[in-house]
This record gives structure tokens, C-alpha cells and sequence, in this order.
């Protein structure tokens, strides 16, 4: 059944737990909701912010950040690090700067429109990538990014099982697309896939 990848109880369970209250990223998942504009969802949001905390990164590069959403869990969670965010609508930079400012952690973040992939490549050492960008362009994304990513940098990319069509619906452009990406990255890189919202994969290099 499309729609969703966890069972929909387990799901209503996960969201139940308590968490911490943070009204900046409130109003943005109310505006991602009235504006239907897709974002990785508080359990994604999640997902990054402990991998971070983890990490402790110094550069975190987001290719696709829309109005700055999956960029502000990010921010939070980085004690010493940058988050660049990219996207080739002003308007989403723009809104993002005045979420990062009402959150107090403008400082944490560079702030670019453009095209994401030729902007990413402007930086070197990057700890983490995320991508978020057009489904068709993950793949070029990380044949053109993997080397600048450090030598124990991590690869993040969100919506990578497209809520189950991949195999449901494994002859569409887009699950071929994703498919083909999910490959190269479990060849090339050690790779989990972790399978909440539309799933998210996290990697690393291969020693």
C-alpha cells in the first residue's frame, strides 16, 4: 500500500513520545503543511540533529534546502560548525534566513541561491552532505560532490525509498532514478537505509 513506509499504528506510536518543544520549527511545519511544501518531518529532523551531535561537524553542506527546514535541526545541533544552505529560489533562502533569525542560530549558517551541485563544489571537507535536491539529480550530485566530502565525512539524503515505490512502482522514472542512486551509494560507500517518511540514507566512505 502506497502512502507510507512504517505501519501507520507504529508511526502514531513514534510520534507520540515526548519531545522538546522548539516554536520556530513549529511555525515552519506549519507552513510546509499550509503550502504543501515536502520536508523531512520531525522524526527525520531528529535523525539529523543526534547524527550531528554525534559528529560535532565543522562544515555541513545541504544540497536542496528550501526554506531552510532540515538546515535548522542541523544548526541546532552543531556546536562549533557551518551550515551552508542552498537553493535556487531567493524567496526559500529568504525565509529561511527569517526562521534561522527568530531561532537565534543565524550565525551558524551561509546562506546561497543557486544552483546547489555547483555550489557545493566551491567547498572542500565537507563533514556532512545532505541532499535534497531534485530526485533526478542525486546521483550527479554525489558523482560531482564525493570527493570533496572528508575523509570521515558522512553522506545524508532524504525521500530514497519515495514512501515504498521504489517497489511498488519500480518502473516509474523516478523509482528507477532513486533505485539507481541507492545502488552506486551501497557500492561505493557503506550505506544503511533507514526506513521512516520516505527514507532516509546515511553513508560513509569505505575504509
Amino acid at each position: 500500500m502506497l502512502g507510507y513506509i512504517l505501519n501507520p499504528e507504529v508511526e502514531k506510536y513514534l510520534k507520540s513520545l515526548p519531545q522538546e518543544r522548539d516554536t520556530v520549527l513549529e511555525e515552519m511545519e506549519e507552513y510546509a503543511g499550509k503550502n504543501n511544501f515536502p520536508i523531512i518531518g520531525r522524526e527525520g529532523g531528529r535523525v539529523l540533529h543526534l547524527i550531528t551531535k554525534i559528529k560535532n561537524p565543522r562544515l555541513i553542506v545541504e544540497i536542496g534546502s528550501g526554506f531552510g527546514y532540515s538546515a535548522y535541526w542541523f544548526a541546532k545541533a552543531s556546536e562549533k560548525g557551518k551550515v551552508v544552505l542552498t537553493d535556487y529560489q531567493e524567496k526559500n533562502i529568504n525565509l529561511a534566513k527569517r526562521f534561522f533569525e527568530k531561532g537565534g542560530i543565524e550565525n551558524k549558517a551561509k546562506f546561497r541561491v543557486g544552483d546547489g551541485i555547483e555550489i557545493g563544489k566551491e567547498y572542500k571537507n565537507i563533514d556532512i552532505l545532505f541532499l535534497d535536491l531534485e530526485k533526478a539529480r542525486y546521483l550527479e550530485a554525489i558523482k560531482e560532490l564525493e570527493n570533496n566530502i572528508s575523509e570521515n565525512g558522512i553522506v545524508i539524503a532524504d525521500n530514497v525509498l519515495l514512501q515504498g515505490k521504489v517497489i511498488l512502482e519500480p518502473e516509474s522514472r523516478k523509482s528507477k532514478i532513486i533505485r539507481e542512486f541507492n545502488e552506486y551509494m551501497f557500492k561505493k560507500f557503506f550505506s544503511v537505509i533507514i526506513p521512516i517518511r520516505d527514507g532516509i540514507l546515511i553513508a560513509c566512505k569505505k575504509s
